[in-house]
């Protein structure tokens, strides 16, 4: 078992090329769980060290982790980047046995961009009946392509000159594709059979309320789901992109990150069980 944080190349399949950064868990156990990270960025942006926070906490939470440099919207429009991470998601199962143990569960994990590609990501494994999913962790999740909701518009954001819009529309490519249930996954038709969901979001997030309404679907779905919602300022999600060493930056974590990490452990020990109010106290009421 590899017990130091390091960089590799995946070989071969769809994700040939892609590099993955492994980060050992902490306290390591034979068959501790497994997540594939998926860092933000709107589609468009970010690198392997805008998702240092988000899968060193996952990492503290017990979990190893293999954070993937996935290939950018900008290269080429959906489902170029989808297929990428589930080829990464597949290399992640297939290897489990390097980190962990045969039994070792594997989870999806992303903020913003990244929390998109983890939900699409769960559709497609329940789609193609593989690899088996233990749960998907969303933080700050992009899902819906409309930008209409009150969280946005009170960030001032929206359909036109906005970062999100602009990584939506080079994402999707065309129009049409915003009703692709992989490319925006809250519109799917279809949830039913998902992997259990911890989607955790903040009163100050732009994308706080399409995560709480797809927490609300996929509970009408008879999927386990669970959402927390952080008391604000959080500055998520551009926060999430920041290391804790980031100049100013421990102010802008400090309200949240012991909150994260044990909503993390307690959901990657037992999904089904899981109950993220007695686990981080009650979350912040939406307006």
């Amino acid at each position: 078992m590899d017990t130091t944080r390091h960089e590799e190349r995946i070989a071969d399949g769809p994700a040939a090329g892609m590099v993955v950064r492994i980060y050992p868990a902490d306290n390591a156990r034979r068959g501790a769980p497994i997540a594939l990270h998926l860092h933000g960025g709107t589609f468009v942006d970010g690198t392997l060290d805008c998702g240092v926070t988000i899968a060193c906490l996952l990492a503290q939470a017990g979990a190893t982790v293999v954070s993937a440099e996935y290939p950018l919207a900008c290269e080429q429009p959906f489902p170029h980047t989808l297929q990428a991470a589930y080829g990464a998601l597949n290399w992640v199962h297939d290897n489990r046995t390097r980190w962990g143990a045969k039994k070792s569960r594997v989870f999806v994990a992303g903020e913003e961009a990244g929390g998109n590609l983890a939900a699409a990501l769960a559709l497609v494994a329940r789609d193609q009946q593989r690899p088996p999913l233990a749960g998907q962790i969303l933080l700050s999740p992009m899902l819906d392509p409309q930008l209409g909701t009150q969280s946005l518009r009170a960030a001032d954001a929206g359909p036109v000159g906005c970062r999100w819009a602009d990584g939506w529309r080079t994402y999707l490519g065309t129009a049409d594709k915003a009703s692709h249930p992989y490319a925006a996954p809250l519109g799917a038709s279809r949830l039913a059979g998902i992997a259990p969901a911890l989607v955790i979001t903040s009163a100050d997030d732009p994308m706080r309320d399409e995560a709480v309404a797809y927490v609300a679907r996929l509970k009408e779905a008879g999927v386990d789901a669970f959402v927390h919602v952080l008391p604000g300022p959080t500055g998520w999600p551009e926060a999430l992109a920041e290391p804790e060493t980031a100049p100013g930056a421990r102010g802008r974590h400090s309200g949240w990150t012991h909150t994260v990490q044990t909503l993390f452990a307690a959901f990657m020990s037992d999904p089904a069980a899981f109950a993220p109010a007695a686990v981080a106290g009650p979350p912040v009421p939406v307006r």
